[in-house]
């Protein structure tokens, strides 16, 4: 096919199936965040709720005479439940992200002194907080180790 002047060229909207396809996928884009959010929020629940799991299990494996020695390995998993928690909480407050709103996406990703594109943003978005809810429910499960073997020991 040539395009000189005076042939046409036909063109064709894309199929509805691409259309529902396109708007899944911004769909996805847009509540990733949102579901790490909710994510965050049931990782602070977990991590304030399992000191007072793991006291209740001191007592029932111990009975009246429940008495923890301080080991090291006490103070490590409530740091490490400490550190959870607070990497929880860190991921569920609001940061600033320079965007601009004229661009909705890129062929290229932006360069470090450009502001993101609306799509970037997201995407952007959610992986800060999903490595910060990896590194906090990391956290949690040493705390959760170290604790059941102070409990052993």
């Amino acid at each position: 096919m040539s395009s000189e002047p005076g042939n046409i060229i036909e063109s064709f909207a894309p199929p509805k199936g691409d259309e529902e396809l396109e708007k899944g996928f911004a769909a996805i884009v847009v509540e990733q965040p949102k579901l790490l959010d909710e994510l965050g929020k049931q990782l602070v629940t977990l991590t304030l709720a399992i000191p007072g799991l793991f006291a209740t299990i001191l007592k029932l494996t111990s009975g009246d005479k429940a008495v923890l020695q301080l080991r090291p390995l006490v103070f490590l998993a409530f740091f490490c439940w400490f550190v959870a928690l607070i990497l929880s909480l860190w991921s569920l407050m609001p940061r600033k992200w320079d965007v601009d709103r004229q661009i909705v996406r890129r062929q290229e990703p932006a360069a470090k002194d450009q502001p993101l594109s609306i799509e970037e943003f997201f995407l952007k978005s959610a992986l800060y907080k999903r490595w910060l809810l990896i590194a906090a429910s990391l956290f949690c499960f040493i705390g959760i180790y170290f604790a059941a073997v102070s409990i052993f020991q």
